[in-house]
């Protein structure tokens, strides 16, 4: 299941992250820190973790997130990669591949299992041509290219790939979490009904049986959560 979300960030708030990444000597080669048979496939940029600036803008991303009761929904997070930053153009690409399952997380100083891949893109979609993420699933193949400031949010086991950039440049960032419900039926159950309970509870209010049914939820949580 994917999910995506409007607006985490304003306009506002993408235009002063984009003008703070539009540093030419603070992009890397992206086959950097890619294994051995991603290195194959990856042909973009990723912006130098060492920089001065990546600490305060990663740092906003990832505020911007924690802030989105729909990403709390979905993913049910438990920890989430400090976010990163990539661009294409050229022609760059990213073949098929999926993301790798243990990632290290500097905020527990140790690796985390990543449950839920997330994409949020920072270039409107009139700004570049071609680059669309393709993500795989059960029902065939998803082409997602949205604006600038929303994102997409999908499980990490999805096959997925970007497609060439032929004109423009596609500026993104990206970042992974570590769900409380490993299993993605059993968080896409889980989401499905917390809003069927919103929207009961905005249609009647905090009835015995809407009430029930947050019961369950969180009873389910319980059951199934690995903290």
């Amino acid at each position: 299941m994917m999910l995506h979300i409007p607006e985490v960030l304003s306009k506002m708030q993408v235009q002063r992250i984009c003008a703070e990444l539009d540093t030419a000597d603070a992009w890397q080669n992206g086959q950097l820190s890619a294994g051995a048979q991603a290195q194959k496939i990856k042909q973009n940029l990723q912006f130098d973790l060492q920089h001065p600036s990546y600490a305060t803008l990663s740092q906003d991303i990832l505020s911007a997130l924690k802030q989105q009761t729909l990403l709390q929904s979905f993913a049910l997070p438990l920890h989430i990669l400090q976010p990163m930053f990539n661009c294409y153009q050229n022609t760059a690409t990213y073949g098929n591949h999926v993301d790798n399952a243990v990632q290290y997380c500097a905020q527990v100083q140790r690796p985390i299992r990543t449950d839920v891949s997330m994409t949020l893109f920072l270039s409107e979609p009139e700004e570049y041509q071609g680059g669309e993420l393709i993500i795989e699933d059960n029902y065939g193949s998803h082409e997602v290219k949205l604006s600038a400031g929303d994102a997409i949010v999908y499980p990490a086991t999805s096959l997925h790939r970007v497609e060439p950039v032929t004109a423009g440049q596609r500026i993104a960032a990206f970042t992974w979490c570590q769900s409380m419900v490993k299993d993605d039926w059993q968080r896409s159950m889980l989401f499905n009904l917390d809003m069927t309970i919103l929207q009961l509870r905005q249609q009647l209010g905090d009835t015995a049986e809407v009430l029930a049914l947050t019961a369950h939820y969180h009873n389910l949580i319980r059951q199934w959560s690995q903290l």
